[in-house]
């Protein structure tokens, strides 16, 4: 395993060593995966159907919003609940570490008003 150096050292934080496979760009990448950050986005204001979410997405396809639904729970972020009966409903819903990464979608949204307000 090779490490790398970041040279970019602040003075409240000093350069640091880290893995050629970081956890932050694992994140990253994967939240900058297309569709993954608005599902969650969307999610956060409460849960979704499988329709909503396609209406709410304009170009995205039934089949890679199922793989990103799963991509999604897999990694603990949603939780699906079935209702019984029928017609079987599914709905889709963040966990508690969905809204941990909800919360961060949010201070991102808020960046373009934070930067107007700097350099008005």
């Amino acid at each position: 395993m090779s490490i790398s150096v970041s040279t970019r050292a602040t003075a409240s934080r000093p350069a640091r060593t880290r893995p050629d496979h970081c956890p932050v760009e694992n994140w990253l990448g994967f939240l900058g995966h297309r569709w993954n950050a608005l599902l969650l986005w969307h999610l956060s204001t409460g849960p979704k159907r499988h329709r909503e979410l396609m209406e709410l997405l304009p170009g995205i396809t039934a089949k890679v919003l199922s793989e990103r639904l799963e991509g999604l729970s897999g990694r603990g972020l949603i939780e699906r609940q079935e209702t019984a009966g029928f017609p079987r409903s599914v709905a889709y819903s963040l966990s508690i570490g969905g809204c941990e990464v909800a919360a961060i979608l949010d201070q991102f949204e808020a960046l373009p008003r934070s930067f107007a307000r700097k350099t008005a």
